[in-house]
């Protein structure tokens, strides 16, 4: 028996090499004036901006989720690092904080530095929309762990506010009013249904034409989770903002209630937004009942805002030249904390 090597036992450290060799200019790209240093190192280094005066970091973690399933029948790799910062950062948005940087975590059965390449293109194509640095991540070559042109996603993004500008929730009451910013269509969540319906009740493929939505389906499955920082960072300049969420996995139903006060209730219209087409078409072809829709979906609304009544339309009209779709969606009203919907 010949000696064994690492390559031998599926991992291959040259072509690990050649992956860091393509995506570093990637991530230099992203970079902030506050980073230090750049990728290659055991760890990323990166200063507090000198602005704030009494700093609080915020952070998230997330991945993408079975929205990954959709790539690998596509066999396109360039969008899912988008989605992957997206929900990471729109989460620390929902308090209030400025993306300072992020990391990516990407475990492969098998390395291939164009795909890596195109993954990670994604990522800083994220990082740009919302102005934080790729500062670094790591590439884990995973023999047998996942079937060959699979892999996974984690992704790591780091905030920071000042204290006295922390948004929590606690500040919202009664007679306040709740803006929705429309969604880019399904973002990251709901695909282990959505791809039970379109793939094995409808028997699809990803090259097909979606029924209803004008688009094929990988198209439409794979259009990346909207970003909302640039724009809500121009509210937060503009008027009080006294709530948001970010609207992922439980739908408008699930993440509302997350940032209200006892005694809050969010009261929704229904006929205040029209949900993209594709809701309707997974709705009908899953004879998906309504409440399901709702916990399980986004319904066209990526992310919410509640604002005093007095600043509502201030607030409609700064998130609508930021180039935000926003619909009235309601109200919040004295109450147990949820979300009621109303016809």
């Amino acid at each position: 028996m010949k000696p064994l090597t690492y390559r031998e036992a599926g991992v291959d450290v040259d072509a690990g090499e050649d992956a860091v060799r393509r995506i570093t200019p990637l991530a230099r790209a992203t970079n902030r004036p506050e980073v230090i240093g750049g990728v290659g190192g055991f760890a990323s280094f990166v200063s507090v901006p000198p602005k704030y005066r009494e700093p609080v970091l915020v952070s998230s973690t997330d991945g993408v989720g079975t929205k990954l399933k959709v790539a690998f029948l596509a066999d396109r790799h360039d969008t899912v690092g988008i989605d992957l910062v997206a929900m990471g950062v729109n989460d620390i948005l929902v308090h209030g904080a400025e993306p300072l940087y992020f990391l990516d975590y990407i475990a492969i059965g098998r390395l291939d530095p164009s795909q890596i390449e195109a993954i990670v293109s994604g990522i800083a194509a994220g990082c740009r929309q919302a102005g934080c640095a790729l500062v670094g991540g790591e590439m884990a070559e995973h023999p047998g762990s996942h079937q060959i042109g699979e892999y996974d996603l984690a992704g790591f993004a780091v905030g920071v506010v000042e204290r006295k500008r922390l948004i929590d929730g606690s500040a919202v009451r009664p007679g306040d009013v709740v803006l929705g910013l429309a969604s880019s269509g399904l973002h990251s969540n709901g695909f282990s249904l959505a791809r039970r319906i379109v793939f094995d009740v409808m028997r699809l493929r990803v090259s097909d034409p979606l029924p209803g939505t004008g688009r094929r389906v990988a198209e439409e499955l794979l259009e990346p989770t909207r970003i909302y920082v640039r724009s809500i960072q121009t509210l937060l300049e503009g008027v009080e903002v006294r709530a948001m969420a970010h609207v992922t996995g439980g739908g408008l139903t699930g993440n509302v209630p997350r940032v209200l006060p006892p005694g809050c209730r969010v009261r929704i219209f229904r006929n205040s937004w029209s949900p993209p087409a594709v809701f309707d078409t997974l709705r009908e072809a899953g004879r998906v009942a309504d409440a399901e829709m709702f916990r399980t979906f986004n319904m066209g609304i990526g992310y919410v805002v509640i604002v005093p009544a007095a600043a509502a339309e201030t607030a409609a009209r700064l998130l609508r030249e930021s180039g935000e779709k926003v619909a009235r969606l309601g109200e919040v009203v004295a109450g147990d904390r949820g979300v009621e919907l109303v016809a």
